[in-house]
């Protein structure tokens, strides 16, 4: 794990797709579980991709909470898990 990408999950959006524009932090695990089994895009997109999809499929999100904007209206503000 490359922990210099761990920012870059709050910073870069989804680029395409129904999450477009959403940060890759706050994608959903079931959103990160179909690109593990259909296969990550290439490039820093899917790198991003495959280490969220290890940081939620192991309980691991709250790692990325140091690291927020600490205001409650910024708009980077993880979302309800289902």
């Amino acid at each position: 794990m490359n922990t210099d990408h761990l920012p870059l999950l709050l910073e870069r959006e989804m680029p395409f797709g129904k999450y477009q524009g959403r940060k890759i932090a706050d994608l959903p695990g079931h959103y990160l579980g179909w690109f593990a089994r259909e296969g990550f895009p290439r490039g820093e997109l899917g790198q991003l991709l495959a280490l969220m999809y290890e940081l939620d499929h192991n309980d691991l999100r709250a790692l990325l909470d140091p690291l927020r904007p600490s205001c409650p209206s910024c708009p980077s503000r993880p979302l309800p898990r289902r």
